[in-house]
């Protein structure tokens, strides 16, 4: 039920979000040079890695690490880059990788490739056995603002909690979230 609800829910908002994410694509193309979509090495489930697109948000000589850990990160940021972050609109490409089976909408973010002590947590606590998403259970509880520990106890949780109902209201809090622009790092 949960990849049936993924299919249909990515596809319908793929449809109605396209003439948007066209406008987008042309103003992150105008906004600075290289290509409209980042490509990322996530890791995926059983740890395995596939590419993940994102809207380009940073310029292109910026590390390759996660926005935490770069020395003043706004100096990588591209002209429309902090805005497409607040919003969370640098996310919509991935509902690619929710259609293509990558990913789901609500499961623990899909980490970096080089974040080895997130992988390693995850995979001591059995979450790396769970579809990544597009959204969990540490993004409505912190997000950005939690430290790695936390965000793999929510994981924890969400592997033990995880059911339709519990997904919806994940979804529910997200949305609350981004409308909010609450933990949103940029």
């Amino acid at each position: 039920m949960k990849r049936t609800f993924d299919v249909i829910f990515g596809l319908a908002a793929l449809t109605v979000l396209m003439a948007p994410m066209i406008l987008v694509a042309v103003l992150v193309k105008l906004s600075s040079p290289g290509p409209v979509l980042y490509w990322s090495n996530r890791v995926g489930q059983a740890n395995r890695i596939f590419k993940m697109p994102k809207f380009r948000s940073m310029q292109m000589d910026a590390p390759n690490l996660a926005t935490h850990l770069l020395i003043d990160s706004s100096r990588w940021i591209s002209p429309i880059g902090a805005f497409l972050r607040k919003t969370s609109i640098d996310e919509l490409p991935q509902l690619w990788s929710i259609v293509k089976g990558d990913m789901s909408l609500v499961g623990p973010r899909p980490a970096l490739y080089n974040q080895h002590d997130l992988i390693e947590m995850r995979t001591q606590a059995e979450v790396h056995k769970l579809m990544p998403g597009l959204t969990g259970w540490a993004q409505v509880n912190g997000r950005d603002a939690i430290t790695i520990a936390e965000k793999v106890r929510f994981d924890e949780e969400y592997l033990q909690k995880r059911s339709f109902v519990f997904d919806l209201w994940i979804l529910l809090l997200t949305f609350s979230s981004v409308i909010r622009r609450v933990g949103v790092s940029h």
